[in-house]
């Protein structure tokens, strides 16, 4: 049961199987019992109705109710994630544009970096990214060790000759990840669609 008050989007995808791939990867991520959340929601009542529905094992952040240039660090803590680093913008730049919506997740104030920290450990994070410059994600154990990394070779800005496509998926697997870390050496990114699944 959603209250109208709740700004909670709960679309449930449940017993079906989407996948996004990008060929210049070869990457697979299968979608299964994800569910799509807002930023502020009540903290008193769940959106889902538990006798009718199971858990998510994948949560996709939908940015649209932050406000442009709003520091985002504890708006999505009641799903299990806190960013650091982070601001929401409207990209004006047409060479960042939006995979989804309007509104997209950069490192700010110290640009080139963003990171998130899960409440409990993830096996899996995903986000459609933009970048100025080469981008490294990067996974990290409850002890703070990296566990696994992968990378978006080269720039993908939109209208440029890059061969890779803006809003690339960026996605990473281990076990119990604990947190991430976006890391675009002097450059700039965006991040759309972040998603993490358990």
């Amino acid at each position: 049961m959603v209250r109208r008050d709740v700004m909670v989007q709960g679309t449930l995808q449940l017993n079906k199987l989407s996948t996004i791939e990008d060929a210049k990867f070869g990457l697979d991520f299968n979608i299964q019992n994800e569910i799509k959340v807002s930023a502020w929601g009540d903290q008193g009542e769940s959106a889902i109705d538990a006798s009718r529905v199971t858990v998510p094992t994948c949560i996709c952040l939908d940015l649209e109710d932050l406000k442009c240039f709003e520091p985002v660090e504890r708006q999505y803590e009641r799903w299990g994630v806190i960013f650091h680093n982070s601001i929401a913008i409207q990209p004006s730049n047409p060479a960042f544009i939006a995979y989804s919506g309007l509104t997209v997740l950069m490192g700010a104030p110290k640009s080139g970096l963003l990171e998130a920290t899960f409440l409990h450990p993830v096996n899996s994070v995903s986000a459609f990214v933009t970048s100025s410059q080469r981008l490294v994600l990067s996974a990290y154990d409850s002890d703070g060790q990296l566990i696994a990394q992968t990378v978006l070779p080269s720039a993908n800005l939109a209208n440029s000759d890059s061969a890779i496509s803006p809003n690339s998926l960026l996605s990473i697997t281990a076990n119990n990840i604990y947190s991430v870390t976006f890391c675009a050496f002097d450059g700039q990114f965006t991040l759309d669609n972040f998603r993490f699944c358990l």
